[in-house]
């Protein structure tokens, strides 16, 4: 996106900030106090979800195993963590503190054996900070693209530029938020609010980032669904929580980052919200049980910046990094650091967790060959500063140096990036105003989208929004790449820019179509991270409107002008109802958030030069209520952390709009061509030597322990030959007294150990754990469906065959994606999709098993070009291998009936939706609760005791209130 909007931004971001944002204002329409809009709550999720809904305890952390494809890294990272003193092991663990080195995140080093230190560096579309960097097309235009090799292939250019600025973790990819809300103010950094769809391109992202030689950090683990009050607020200190029920969980949210995981992602970032009332980067169930003990992750997890709440609960919860290192930023202290050295040695944290910490780091740096694509000097650039010189340890302003070798990093990444926009861009609709021949005597081009920043593409702060941008080494504006096209041909063009100016906007306009020529209307709508007010958007949008007038805009041309082609550069759904059918709107096209060849890419999709094969990765409804949910934008706890309840369950997007039986504007997986597709000839075929599933049994080993740990405090003194720097994290104690080098005024009060949670015992497996992923026994196929598709029009053009299941249930979707792919297929000819269902594809999540089942009910599957569109159908036979579990099934509501035709994916499609039959009365479980105590001298936090709720619901979480320490809040 480009234009005036970039000094819209930046100003009214200045603005914002320094009036002050909380609370925003109340906006019509919005479902105060809660995040569901009548009729859209689930009953089972509704029990899991209530207000102040409680999170279980899960001890011990699990070690890693090396198991799969981490056992080379494994086996190296022991015998190098086997080496280390306490100190150094801490060292890894911890952040040196905001602006005290180069990167973003940076870990101490291990000098005496050669170990740099580790740079972490965002961001999900480019080098975050660093000059000669691409911008690249951002994840939601990713998804559009449905395509797995451009995503593998921008993964790979991403990390490779990384790679060459001595980023060791590039922060991304982002699948969470997954977009629960479409108004979620990072949602465009992730893929698609269909887990399947996001981890399957995130999965492609996360090897081609390591394959070029940098650990990928997927990210933010979990719920991280909004930014009002994920950091808390003004008037309150603890950030709001997600309450979600298990099944949700794992069927929506858990599921891409099981892709992730599954694909070898070297790091997962924890959450700064809470989930159930227990911040994520302490919480056990999700970090223990879930993602390590199921999942089977064998990396390490990082916190989000200043996400660490506490100091040894989040050691014991599975935390393994902390960043930036400080309690907040340029605190000075740190919950870790001297006092992560004194927990182990006051035996708060036992030996073998700070040891798991240690070789998980160490795994995944050696899993991706940094001993071989490491810079050799490190970073050769610096986040504070653009200047060659300049202080190495920004806030202390200490060691003046060369810190900047502008290094051009770019190579022939634009390539990458014009073709992901050109083919992520999806055709909405076309009524013969494209693509345009270069004939047209004069084209039109109006609206502020399609300018240039007078300021220039990096004029707006953090670059329109979000943390995690890139500097654009260039932006083609969307008018200079037009004016450009046009003149190629001899034909003239022009421009009003300024989306206020209905006069001369009426004027050209008018013009353009007394010669039959074509008018260009550019809108877009924006949003980003909470810390950045624009306009009264607090990071999450506040409507699901067009920003700077767009619609007024789009009415002033099409009201003149018979061939008005629409482009909505927006970060996702907009709200279009009420003039997408206008006659004299030819065309409309959803281009995404392109990046820096944005002007080029929409060019080669207006002139053909790329037939359009993008495919909605939402839902463009009528209304934002059509959604279903919708974010909190107000207090509705008091002074105690805002409470957001996940009533819909797995129902979000399309499940939402199927389950309500409301027609959207446009569905998910939508998108048209300039040619035409038809399907026909599905088959199904049985793989009978499927094996049958078998739940994970057994136990772990015991703990390993690497290298002994000296007991004596004198050892871990700063050392005299270190040269002390100010606002620097130091694994170092100041004095031989723990007491005193703690600086906790709690130290050596007494408080409680969760159960278990520094036992080093073999521990029970879980039946749906056993390898990278889950159990393996999710990933056997054990269907393979084929259907032909045609092109039935005059030009070649590439098509998405997407293939939905019906998984039977009463509380089911009607349909969920489950496979998909993306070829190219000449006028005339034919194509054979050949789409593999594995046992995952058609199982349910049973909170009674703890585990994966698939149910009794009859399975249908549907092959189509969107979600809405499927003219293909057949019934899942039998199979001796998916034996019927027990539980609920499923997770929501009804069947779908498709007619069993051809139809051209540029036709409208037929869909027999049910209507819901979902009671919606709500439930909750009663819990009773028991606490315990015990004593210790041994702590280095402020402690109570801490109670375990029993529930009686089995899809209720528990809790338990940690000791006061534990807690303790920056």
């Amino acid at each position: 996106m480009s234009g005036f909007k970039g000094l819209a931004l930046l100003l009214a971001a200045q603005l914002a900030n320094a009036q002050g944002g909380y609370p925003n204002p109340p906006v019509d329409g919005l479902p105060f106090p809660g995040t569901n809009y009548p009729g859209s709550e689930v009953p089972y999720a509704v029990a899991g979800a209530k207000f102040n809904q409680t999170s279980p305890p899960y001890y011990p952390s699990p070690w890693g195993t090396g198991a799969g494809e981490w056992a080379g890294a494994y086996e190296k990272a022991r015998a190098f963590v086997s080496q280390l003193t306490l100190a150094e092991k801490v060292n890894l663990t911890t952040g040196v503190g905001w602006e005290s080195e180069l990167c973003v995140g940076n870990t101490g080093s291990i000098p005496r054996l050669g170990f740099k230190a580790l740079c972490l560096q965002d961001s999900p579309l480019g080098v975050r900070f660093g000059d000669f960097v691409s911008a690249f097309s951002a994840g939601v235009t990713v998804a559009a693209t449905w395509d797995r090799k451009l995503a593998y292939e921008r993964g790979h250019d991403m990390g490779s530029e990384h790679r060459d600025k001595g980023v060791d973790v590039m922060l991304g990819p982002v699948v969470g938020p997954l977009g629960r809300s479409p108004e979620g103010g990072r949602n465009w950094e992730g893929f698609s609010p269909d887990p399947v769809l996001s981890g399957v391109l995130n999965a492609e992202t996360v090897k081609g980032i390591q394959d070029a030689g940098v650990i990928a950090c997927t990210k933010h683990y979990i719920l991280n669904e909004q930014e009002h009050f994920r950091q808390g607020g003004p008037n309150i200190s603890d950030a709001v929580s997600a309450n979600v029920d298990d099944i949700t969980l794992h069927e929506l949210y858990v599921w891409p980052f099981a892709d992730a995981v599954r694909a070898g992602t070297g790091s997962v970032m924890c959450s700064y919200n809470q989930a159930n009332n227990s911040y994520v980067c302490q919480n056990s169930h999700l970090l223990n049980k879930v993602l390590k003990a199921e999942l089977g992750f064998q990396g390490f997890v990082v916190s989000d910046w200043a996400g660490q709440h506490s100091g040894v609960s989040s050691a014991l919860a599975g935390l393994d990094m902390t960043m930036p290192g400080d309690v907040s930023f340029d605190s000075k202290t740190s919950f870790w650091g001297a006092n992560l050295t004194i927990a182990v040695l006051n035996g708060t944290v036992p030996q073998y967790r700070i040891d798991d910490m240690a070789v998980r780091i160490v795994a995944a740096w050696y899993l991706v060959d940094r001993e071989d694509t490491q810079l050799e000097g490190g970073p050769n650039f610096s986040s504070w500063t653009s200047r060659t010189e300049g202080y190495r340890h920004y806030i202390a302003q200490e060691g003046f140096e060369k810190i900047n070798s502008h290094v051009d990093v770019q190579g022939n990444h634009r390539d990458n990036i014009r073709e992901v926009a050109a083919k992520g861009t999806v055709l909405l609709k076309n009524k013969g105003g494209l693509p345009l021949k270069g004939t047209e005597q004069l084209v039109g081009v109006f609206g502020e989208d399609a300018a240039d920043n007078q300021y220039g593409p990096n004029g707006c702060s953090d670059r329109g929004c979000d943390n995690g941008t890139a500097n654009f080494p260039y932006l083609v504006a969307p008018h200079t790449a037009i004016e450009n096209e046009v003149r190629s041909h001899g034909k003239s063009v022009e421009s009003i820019l300024d989306s206020y100016a209905y006069s001369q906007i009426d004027v050209l306009a008018q013009r353009t179509d007394e010669v039959n020529g074509a008018c260009i209307v550019f809108a877009n709508a924006d949003a980003g991270e909470g810390y950045i007010i624009v306009d009264g958007n607090q990071g999450d949008r506040n409507n699901l409107t067009l920003w700077q007038g767009g619609e007024a805009v789009i009415e002033h041309v099409s009201s003149l002008c018979k061939n008005t082609i629409v482009v909505l550069h927006t970060v996702g759904p907009v709200l279009i109802n009420d003039w997408y059918e206008h006659e004299n709107i030819t065309a409309i096209l959803w281009a995404g958030v392109p990046g820096q060849e944005s002007g080029n890419a929409i060019v080669d999709v207006l002139y053909g030069k790329v037939n359009p094969s993008g495919k909605l990765p939402f839902t463009m409804g009528k209304t934002r209520e059509s959604y279903g949910t919708d974010l909190l934008y107000e207090y509705n706890n008091g002074g105690a952390p805002p409470q957001t309840q996940f009533e819909e369950g797995v129902f979000i997007d399309y499940r939402a709009f199927d389950r309500s039986g409301e027609t959207p504007v446009y569905e998910f997986g939508y998108g048209l061509s300039y040619t035409n597709f038809s399907y026909s000839d599905i088959s199904v075929s049985v793989n009978t030597a499927a094996p049958a599933y078998k739940p994970n049994s057994g136990f772990t080993d015991a703990a390993p322990i690497y290298g002994t740990v000296s007991n004596n405090s004198a050892d871990y003194v700063f050392p005299d030959d270190v040269r002390r720097i100010e606002y620097y994290i130091y694994p170092f104690l100041n004095s031989t007294s723990l007491r005193a080098s703690s600086g906790d005024p709690y130290y050596g009060s007494n408080y409680s150990f969760p159960a278990g949670s520094s036992s080093s015992a073999p521990q029970p497996l879980l039946p749906a754990s056993g390898a990278s992923g889950g159990n393996p026994g999710l990933y056997d196929v054990l269907y393979t469906v084929t259907a032909t598709v045609t092109n039935t029009g005059a030009v070649e053009g590439e098509e998405v065959p997407q293939l939905y299941i019906s998984l039977g249930g009463p509380n089911d979707p009607a349909v969920v994606l489950r496979q998909f792919d993306k070829f190219s297929i000449a006028p005339g000819a034919s194509k054979t999709f050949t789409a593999e269902i594995t046992r995952r594809d058609v199982s349910n999540w049973s909170p009674e098993l703890d585990d994966w089942y698939v149910s009794e009910y009859p399975k249908t599957v549907y092959v189509g070009s969107s979600s809405r569109k499927l003219p293909l159908k057949a019934a899942l036979p039998a199979n001796g291998a998916t034996s019927p579990g027990t539980g609920n099934g499923g997770s929501g509501n009804g069947t779908y009936t498709v007619p069993p035709v051809s139809v051209s994916s540029s036709a409208p499609g037929t869909a027999t939706l049910p209507s819901s039959s979902a009671s919606k009365s709500s439930s909750s479980s009663k819990s009773s609760s028991h606490s315990t105590s015990h004593s210790t001298s041994k702590s280095s936090s402020h402690s109570s005791s801490y109670s375990t709720t029993k529930t009686h619901g089995p899809t209720s979480w528990t809790t338990y209130t940690m000791p006061t320490g534990y807690h303790s809040t920056s």
